[in-house]
């Protein structure tokens, strides 16, 4: 690619000095500088007085009535005040720390002032002055700068460079994709981008500038999968299936048709030669589990030992014992390895993994330590994978000779997220509770009201229900005015003890305690557990009905959601309710949102559109990639449209090889090269 190997050290006026400033906003080519589009637009056509809006930016045009006047004041502060006459009223037109603009302005003279419009002072703070040359009703654009350069310079470079090399642009774009949906050639997308004649022709540009961002992306994504069937084959994993369907047989329950479904999705990978590397995600309560239980299952039938990360050890601990439970009546060994435990169980687990005498094990991230190896891992289930990092899955795939992958995650995860953060994987998806489950009943409540709840409790553990309570701290903080684990443990101890036994559960507490706590919810020698969010995740107690959770507007929709399913588990009627002030709009939507719906997809639809991407998964390497003309949640069906189009391309390995895709590939082999190694 020509214009990526020219270095913007070619134009003219580009010294050290200024190379420096250039690349400091990411730009090296002329490639860089062609494409570093805009973030918005100023419209530049003049207004009248009559109708200009207050604080709106806007052009003004008029007579200089008064000679320029530059008063300093505060440390190396100055105004400059200058009146224009415009449609016969005397306008103060005012600049700050520009006193050079002086000589713009002589009386007699007209000029063009571009500021922001003060309705009440019938004045203008002024942001710059336009001149001779510049063509009424045209639109500046406006470019993300910082102090070591200046927007003036930025945009007479890129001039300089369209200028120059506008022939050399190549659209990368495949000619058949750009006529179906009536998409720009590259030229002409970077000529209406920096330089549009008018909002129409800016219009066209950016939305045939966002398809090719999202495409070429969602490209890059679809390489590296098509790289994977070639490089990565995987394990043909030729399980019993009759052994699989007496155990799906002998099941006290049905699955459901969603789980069905993905059973036969994930089972037909495993005996495939590809490698799978397969996202379960699922809503709280859908039943994952056990679907990777089954998977789990085939592989150890076909000679392979079978692995399942948890974020935490209440829930690999959990996760043991139902697994034990399901497997173990089979003559298979199931094996659990924490952190927690003492070098020498660690040692002997360690070695009966490495001698193959463990079939399934579970644990934390205790799997993943060097001393830790395992005789032929066929199978790996990491589960809540957003809370593993890049290298801890990876470290864990590294057990074994290559081992299919099932990722699974009960926050559910927006299509946005879907097809760009995970594009490279293969998703399945259970939308479907298990039948009986009735959906949990949400009610928001102000804080002054917390004595309705407290009566609710009452009646609900009259009836032998258990309750959870969560609250976001664990003991009193000065800074911030939020109820706290301790405070409402001893609240609810008044309250209901010594009738009914109050547990009390937090991170901070070692590791036996908090299995122990867990161990007496479950079996129901506590009635009461008043708790942080340690238990957003995983924890099973069919009996518990009612989850209270306070100061709930300080939480996320998607982690309220997480909090909320640790309930609704058994067939009885639960309850969620939260206690909240919100102080905003958005708090303030966000309960009744969730008072409104239990479908956890439409939710983190909502709380993408909400909060943005950046903290919806927990980390940042799960929000959305750092797109620079579309916005994947506003432009959704653009990205939908280019993911499908990448996808198409891809399903044929050779497609990529054909003339017409020459240019595509060609881009692809230079702009994401870092793909290769996408994780």
């Amino acid at each position: 690619m020509k214009l990526q190997e020219i270095p913007v050290s070619v134009l003219p006026g580009v010294g050290p000095k200024r190379l420096t400033a250039i690349e400091s906003l990411g730009i090296k080519s002329i490639y860089d500088l062609l494409f570093y589009f805009p973030f918005r637009y100023e419209d530049m056509e003049v207004k009248s007085l009559e109708d200009a809006v207050d604080q709106e930016k806007i052009l003004l045009k008029g007579i200089v009535a008064s000679d320029p006047v530059v008063a300093h004041f505060g440390y190396k502060k100055n105004r400059l005040n200058v009146r224009i006459l415009v449609e016969n009223e005397s306008i103060m037109v005012t600049f700050f720390n520009q006193p050079w603009l002086k000589d713009k302005f002589e009386t007699g003279n007209e000029v063009a002032v571009y500021g922001k419009w003060d309705q009440n002072r019938r004045a203008l703070t002024g942001m710059k002055v336009i001149g001779d040359s510049h063509s009424e009703g045209a639109i500046d654009s406006v470019y993300s700068v910082n102090k070591s350069i200046h927007q003036k310079t930025l945009v007479n470079l890129i001039k300089q460079a369209f200028d120059t090399y506008h022939q050399d642009i190549v659209s990368v774009i495949p000619i058949e994709i750009r006529t179906k949906y009536q998409l720009l050639e590259d030229e002409q997308i970077v000529k209406g981008m920096h330089f549009p004649k008018d909002e129409q022709e800016s219009e066209v540009a950016r939305r045939s500038a966002k398809f090719r961002e999202f495409f070429l992306f969602e490209c890059g994504i679809q390489s590296v999968k098509a790289k994977d069937r070639q490089d990565n084959d995987g394990l043909v994993e030729d399980y019993n299936r009759e052994f699989v369907q007496e155990f799906l047989n002998d099941l006290p329950f049905d699955l459901t048709n969603a789980q069905t479904k993905v059973v036969d999705e994930i089972l037909s990978d495993m005996s495939s030669k590809h490698h799978m590397n397969r996202l379960l995600q699922g809503d709280v309560g859908s039943g994952k589990t056990i679907v990777a239980v089954i998977a789990m299952l085939a592989s150890v039938t076909a000679g392979f030992q079978a692995a399942i990360m948890a974020p935490t050890e209440i829930l690999a601990q959990q996760h043991f014992e139902k697994i034990s439970n399901l497997l173990t009546p089979l003559k298979l060994r199931v094996g659990i390895l924490t952190g927690s435990q003492t070098k020498k169980e660690h040692d002997t687990i360690a070695q009966n993994i490495a001698d193959g005498k463990i079939n399934v094990i579970v644990g934390t991230h205790a799997l993943i330590q060097d001393s830790v190896n395992f005789k032929n891992l066929g199978f790996i289930v990491i589960d809540e994978q957003h809370r593993f990092g890049v290298n801890q899955r990876k470290a864990l795939r590294e057990k074994g000779p290559n081992p299919d992958v099932l990722a699974m995650t009960a926050t559910p995860i927006p299509r946005t997220l879907a097809i760009t953060t995970y594009g490279d994987m293969d998703v399945s998806r259970i939308d479907e509770l298990p039948s009986g489950r009735k959906p949990i009943q949400t009610y928001w409540i102000r804080s002054q009201k917390v004595e309705q709840m407290y009566r609710f409790v009452k009646k609900q553990l009259e009836d032998h229900a258990q309750v959870y309570v969560v609250t976001p701290l664990i003991s009193e903080s000065e800074k911030i005015d939020l109820k706290n684990a301790e405070l409402i443990f001893d609240k609810f101890n008044e309250l209901f003890a010594p009738k009914y036994k109050i547990g009390l559960l937090h991170g901070q507490m070692p590791n036996d305690e908090k299995e122990s706590v867990m161990d007496d919810f479950s079996a129901q020698k506590i009635d009461v557990l008043v708790s942080t969010t340690v238990i957003e995740v995983g924890v099973d107690v069919p009996n518990a009905t009612v989850m209270v959770i306070y100061d709930a507007n300080r939480f996320g929709l998607s982690q309220l959601h997480q909090l909320r399913g640790r309930v609704g588990r058994g067939d009885k009627q639960s309850y969620c309710i939260l206690i909240a002030d919100p102080k905003n709009e958005i708090a303030l939507e966000r309960m009744k949102i969730l008072t409104t719906t239990t479908d956890g997809f439409v939710l983190a639809e909502e709380d993408l559109k909400m909060r943005g991407s950046g903290d919806l998964l927990g980390s940042k390497q799960s929000g959305l990639p750092d797109f620079k003309v579309g916005n994947p949640i506003v432009d959704f069906n653009i990205l939908e449209t280019a993911q499908q189009e990448a996808e198409q391309l891809f399903k044929d390995d050779d497609a990529i090889e054909k003339p017409e895709n020459k240019v595509l590939k060609l881009f692809l082999s230079v702009e994401f090269e870092q793909l290769n190694n996408f994780d």
